[in-house]
């Protein structure tokens, strides 16, 4: 691996902009990339938190990416997540380039919840209630603004300094913005058309009841079956889109808590992206929720994009 390219943070963000990320996705769906064969992660309880590897293939490209979750990190003054990730030729599995695996997190994510609004949500949605205010919470931010006309962002969190500190970053980019601290978010979710999660919470955020029909929710702050932002009524009368089945039904407790209650079944996911980009879901009269958990062909497609760009240039 002598003299393999390594793409930071920087060189990441430049080579692949949030909107190309968001039809390169988009394109890797509809030329045949199933999310339900990507490769289940496995997930190793470290003292300090957890590993995951992330492994996936599609088309000329393997990759896997090894993040860690640590959750004492932000007390140190550090990421709580971190990571990096190898980029493989897909035919002789040689390695091709290293890069900054929380880059492509903090990328892809964002993109993946913007692809599914651009397919459930209205046209005119630009009321937008924000939970977070992490790197997440602004990635979602720049994404929305590609493919929905943003107005106005209510942002929540816990940390008044930073709520407002992230209010004014979105009124810098012409928003109109504000912020929110404790239970104060009621009438902002219930005028919302958007409302995406972006954090760590292990229990519901809002009453799912104040949610107006028509309106989408995206979900994306835990990965783990026991965790949840979104309580079971709002799963339950929503139209509910995954990244994959597979996935949701082993990962994303916003789905597994409401099965296990017995408040939905399986048969209640409406469909995954896949099924959404194609068409094949048919959006009820209630809210739509997306729910992601994160996966591997995810930061494979927008690795791959990052390296051609970088070969262009080079």
């Amino acid at each position: 691996m002598t003299g393999l390219p390594y793409l930071d943070a920087a060189a990441v963000a430049r080579l692949v902009p949030a909107a190309r990320a968001v039809r390169l996705l988009e394109e890797a769906l509809r030329a045949g990339l199933d999310p339900e064969e990507t490769p289940r992660r496995p997930v190793v309880e470290l003292p300090a938190g957890q590993l995951l590897l992330m492994p996936a293939a599609f088309g000329r490209y393997a990759g896997v990416k090894a993040a860690t979750v640590a959750p004492g990190n932000p007390a140190r003054g550090l990421p709580r997540i971190q990571g990096a990730y190898l980029l493989y030729d897909g035919e002789t599995l040689a390695p091709l380039a290293a890069m900054d695996g929380i880059a492509l997190t903090s990328l892809r994510t964002p993109a993946v919840s913007a692809l599914a609004v651009s397919h459930l949500a209205g046209p005119d949605a630009g009321d937008l209630v924000l939970f977070g205010t992490g790197p997440q919470a602004w990635g979602h931010v720049l994404a929305l603004r590609e493919v929905r006309p943003l107005r106005r962002v209510t942002v929540v969190g816990r940390d008044p300094a930073r709520t407002d500190a992230f209010a004014a970053r979105c009124a810098g980019l012409g928003l109109e913005a504000d912020a929110r601290t404790g239970d104060r978010s009621a009438e902002a979710v219930a005028g919302a058309d958007l409302i995406v999660c972006c954090t760590t919470a292990r229990e519901p955020l809002f009453d799912g009841g104040l949610v107006r029909d028509g309106a989408t929710v995206v979900a994306i702050g835990s990965h783990e079956p026991a965790a949840r932002e979104l309580d079971g009524g709002l799963v339950a009368r929503a139209t509910v889109v995954v990244e994959a089945r597979s996935a949701a039904l082993a990962e994303a407790g916003d789905v597994v808590i409401p099965i296990g209650h017995g408040t939905i079944t399986t048969r209640h996911l409406a469909g995954n992206l896949a099924d959404l980009i194609a068409g094949r879901v048919a959006a009820g009269a209630g809210p739509r929720v997306f729910k992601g958990t994160g996966m591997a062909w995810q930061d494979l497609v927008v690795a791959a994009a990052a390296y051609e760009a970088w070969n262009r240039e080079t």
